[in-house]
C-alpha cells in the first residue's frame, strides 16, 4: 500500500548521525559542528519589525508574496547581479528555499522526454532535497561526482548523450554544500550552453552566495543574461538563512522566467504554505539591508583565516572558497566522526551521509563535513581538538 519510489531511501543524514554517535559517551564537552545553522547576529531591528506587524498574523498571506517583498527581492537581484527581473512575474517568495527546490520538480519536470523516462542531474555530494524532488515526479536521478578532480563541481558535459537527451533539469549548487567551491563564469556558461543544446532547465541553488572570502560568486541569472539564453532556462533559489543569519524565518525566493514562475505559483496556490505576513514584512527590510551581511561576512573571513592556520599541513586540506563548511579528507568519514566524538566530544557529519553510492563508489566516504557556525573562539577550540585527534 506504500509507494515503491521511496522504498530504498537511506535514513536522512542527522538521524543517521544520532544512530552512529548517541549510544556512545562523548569524550569531552559537547561541541556541535554538524548542522549549517548560522549563529552570527541578525539585524537588531528584526524584533521591532515583527512586533509592529504582528497584527497581520490575523490575515491569510498572499500566495505570491507582498508587492513590497517581491520588489525588495527584485531590487536585491539588480544590485547584486546587475539583472533586472519583473517583481510581478519573475519572483516568488518561498517558505524556506527547500520548498522551492522540491516543488520545482512538481511544477516543471515533464512526465517524459522523447518518449522516455526523464532525468534530473544531481551533483554528488548534494543537498538531499534535489534527489527527493526527482524521485517524487518519477524522474531518474543521475548522480554525478563532484570531487577534487572536477573542482568539486559536477562534469555534466561528460555524461553519455543518451542521458543528456533525456535530461529535463540539472541541479547546481554554488557555492557548493559541502565543499565550498564556487562555479566560475566559464563553468556556468558551459552548463547553460549544454542546457540550450539538450533543452533542459538549470536549477541553481545559490543560498551560500553571500558568504565568501574576497570575490562575490557569480550567479546563474547573471551569466544567463550576459549570454542571452532563453529566460526560462534558469531558475535561482536564495535564502535569508545563510545571508542574514535567519534560518528560523523560513524565508527565501525563486526567480526566473515568467512561464516557469507562473507554473510554480499555480502549484503553490493548491499545495503550498505562503510565508506569514509579519515574516514577509521582516523579509522586506532584510533584503534591502546590506550592512549586517557585510559584518557577518567579516566574521566568516576571520573564521576562514583561523581554520587555514589550524589545519595548515593537514594532508589534502583545502580551505573553502565560500560558504561555511570545511570538507576534510579522512580515511573513513564514519570512523573519524565516531573517534572524534568518543575522544573529544566534537560532533561532525560523515561525508557519506551527504552522498549516494554509484557503482559501489561514494564520493563523500573519505570526508567529514564541519560547520564553522559557532562563535570564533568555540570554533577554534573545536578545530584544534579535531586536528589533534584525527591528524596527529
Amino acid at each position: 500500500m506504500f509507494p515503491e519510489r521511496f522504498s530504498n531511501l537511506p535514513e536522512y543524514a542527522f538521524p543517521r548521525l544520532r544512530a552512529l554517535l548517541d549510544h556512545h559517551e562523548p569524550g569531552g564537552d559537547v561541541m556541535h559542528m554538524t548542522i549549517g545553522e548560522p549563529k552570527h547576529p541578525f539585524p537588531d531591528w528584526v524584533p521591532d519589525v515583527l512586533a509592529a506587524s504582528a497584527h497581520e498574523f490575523a490575515k491569510y498571506p498572499p500566495n505570491e508574496g507582498t508587492p513590497e517583498l517581491r520588489s525588495a527581492i527584485a531590487g536585491w537581484i539588480d544590485r547584486r547581479y546587475g539583472v533586472q527581473v519583473d517583481p510581478d512575474t519573475q519572483v516568488m517568495p518561498l517558505n524556506g528555499t527547500r520548498e522551492g527546490l522540491y516543488n520545482v520538480g512538481m511544477a516543471l519536470c515533464p512526465e517524459q522526454k522523447g518518449g522516455k523516462r526523464p532525468v534530473a542531474l544531481i551533483p554528488n555530494p548534494f543537498y538531499q532535497v534535489y534527489m527527493i524532488a526527482a524521485i517524487s515526479v518519477g524522474a531518474e536521478p543521475v548522480f554525478v561526482p563532484a570531487t577534487r578532480e572536477t573542482g568539486f563541481l559536477p562534469d555534466y558535459a561528460g555524461l553519455p548523450e543518451d542521458v543528456l537527451n533525456r535530461t529535463v533539469a540539472a541541479y547546481i549548487c554554488s557555492p557548493t554544500n559541502p565543499q565550498g567551491a564556487v562555479a566560475s563564469e566559464s563553468y556556468l556558461r558551459d552548463l547553460l550552453a549544454l542546457a540550450e543544446k539538450y533543452d533542459f532547465q538549470v536549477f541553481s541553488d545559490e543560498c551560500y552566495s553571500e558568504v565568501y572570502r574576497d570575490t562575490p560568486p557569480v550567479g546563474a541569472l547573471q551569466v544567463a543574461a550576459g549570454m542571452g539564453v532563453d529566460p526560462e532556462r534558469v531558475l535561482i533559489f536564495q535564502s535569508l538563512s545563510k545571508r542574514s543569519n535567519l534560518p528560523g524565518l523560513r524565508s527565501g525566493f525563486v526567480a526566473g522566467g515568467p512561464g516557469s514562475l507562473r507554473r510554480l505559483k499555480q502549484l503553490r496556490a493548491y499545495s503550498g504554505a505562503p510565508i506569514p505576513l509579519p515574516l514577509q514584512r521582516v523579509s522586506e527590510r532584510v533584503w534591502a539591508d546590506e550592512d549586517h551581511v557585510i559584518e557577518s561576512r567579516r566574521l566568516y573571513n576571520e573564521k576562514y583565516a583561523a581554520a587555514d592556520a589550524i589545519l595548515n599541513g593537514v594532508p589534502g586540506y583545502q580551505g573553502p572558497e565560500a560558504g561555511f563548511f570545511l570538507w576534510l579528507p579522512v580515511p573513513d568519514g564514519e570512523v573519524a566522526a565516531l573517534k572524534l566524538w568518543q575522544e573529544t566530544g566534537v560532533r561532525v557529519l560523515p561525508g557519506a551521509y551527504l552522498s549516494r553510492d554509484v557503482a559501489g563508489d561514494n564520493p563523500g566516504a573519505g570526508y567529514i563535513r564541519v560547520a564553522m557556525v559557532a562563535p570564533k573562539d568555540a570554533m577554534v577550540a573545536g578545530l584544534k581538538s579535531l586536528r589533534d585527534c584525527l591528524y596527529k
